[in-house]
């Protein structure tokens, strides 16, 4: 597979769940986030190019985990080397300015 990342990405110290906002289920596991993108770790095998509105909490070394609200549309997806797992890359397409900049802040932080 090419590497067609434009954006440096990062895994999460703690399990993320990926909530759809329209159905009320979670979607998967974050495997990393950018700015334009998530890896997301799944039991069930998404839409090729379906679009899902998202909530997940970004987590901290600190008491409170924001959450953000994100629209994001798959790009590909393959089985994991973990039987009955499903890999996603999703492409953010949608955030706003506020969960953009808590996004960015949480990117930073080491």
């Amino acid at each position: 597979m090419n590497e067609q990342r434009r954006a440096p990405r990062k895994r999460p110290h703690y399990i993320v769940n990926v909530t759809d906002l329209i159905t009320g289920q979670t979607l998967g596991q974050l495997g990393n986030l950018s700015s334009n993108g998530m890896l997301l770790i799944s039991p069930h095998t998404p839409r090729s190019e379906a679009v899902y509105q998202v909530s997940l909490s970004l987590p901290t070394h600190e008491a409170s985990m924001p959450t953000i609200e994100v629209g994001i549309q798959e790009q590909w997806h393959e089985p994991a080397a973990t039987p009955g797992q499903i890999w996603s890359g999703f492409r953010i397409i949608a955030i706003g300015n506020n969960d953009a900049a808590l996004l960015e802040r949480w990117l930073q932080q080491a």
